[in-house]
């Protein structure tokens, strides 16, 4: 499963996303909010619950979006089991899949245009963990330290 949500600065991609899944794609695709624009709106209200949602299975997978991704991103990293990655272009959303074994996808609303963003997700859905030796020692240190905090 696929959850989505976004702030105001995401929120008409989200839409168009929520499209780009269930018609072009074909996924499940559970939109988590806001059901409709509001510019006062804050981030983590949206955040916070779909990123517990992901961290509760391994195979669910999240994307945020607000204005930046920033914000969304810095929020999601600090559920517990969240790997979230801000996707800037089809390449970095790809490696962090296939190096980090990323659940969550963040993106800048202000910044990409729907096509973009539509080629980053697909790349970043399509994209397989490598299990390579040295990604597994690295996410092993990070659930370390996840641990430890």
């Amino acid at each position: 499963m696929i959850y989505i949500a976004s702030d105001h600065g995401g929120f008409k991609l989200k839409k168009r996303l929520v499209r780009f899944f269930k018609n072009d794609l074909k996924i499940d695709v559970e939109d988590m909010g806001p059901s409709e624009y509001d510019k006062d709106d804050d981030y983590p209200d949206y955040a916070e619950p779909l990123a517990k949602k992901v961290s509760k299975n391994k195979d669910n997978l999240g994307i945020l979006i607000c204005g930046s991704g920033q914000g969304m991103c810095m929020l999601a990293n600090k559920v517990k089991g969240i790997r979230a990655a801000l996707g800037y272009s089809i390449e970095s959303a790809e490696l962090s899949r296939k190096h980090n074994n990323s659940n969550m996808l963040c993106l800048a609303g202000y910044v990409v245009t729907d096509d973009h963003a539509m080629a980053i997700v697909k790349k970043w859905i399509s994209t397989p963990f490598s299990k390579a030796e040295r990604h597994i020692r690295r996410l092993r240190k990070l659930e370390k330290i996840e641990k430890n905090n």
